[in-house]
């Protein structure tokens, strides 16, 4: 019976050299395989650009004013206004917060006497403001 139980263990440590065996074969076989593939070097290049320098040429870009503040006023006819002043002067006055609203253009600078009156007098600093002939208060 111990006569079996080596022979048993011989013929596993047999196998193990085996698989030992094919699997250092194959590894060198794949290497052998590959040291024979001709070797570049690829430079990675962006995207294709038609124009090149078209950013450098591109004027300027002016960005839209930004929001300075954004203000509830009461009329005398107790109802609301809602105006967002923006930095470059003009404003936007809503009647309702989720609305649109509408535009009303920065007053022009200087001595223009044919521009249109605004119908919004005030800035963000005032207390008051008149429009579309309102008088309304913060």
């Amino acid at each position: 019976m111990a006569i079996a139980g080596v022979d048993v263990l011989y013929a596993v440590e047999r196998k193990r050299g085996d698989m030992k065996r094919i699997i250092c074969t194959t590894i060198l076989t794949a290497a052998a395989a590959l040291a024979g593939c001709e070797q570049e070097t690829i430079v990675a290049q962006g995207p294709y650009d038609p124009r090149p320098n078209a950013a450098a040429d591109a004027a300027s870009i002016k960005l839209p004013p930004s929001i300075m503040a954004s203000k509830t006023y009461r009329c005398r006819d107790n109802s609301l206004i809602y105006i967002d002043w923006y930095s470059d002067g003009s404003a936007r006055v809503k009647a309702n917060p989720n609305e649109a609203g509408t535009s009303i253009p920065a007053p022009a600078e200087g001595n223009v006497t044919d521009a249109a009156p605004s119908p919004l007098t005030g800035s963000a600093n005032s207390p008051s403001i008149t429009y579309a002939g309102k008088s309304c208060k913060a």
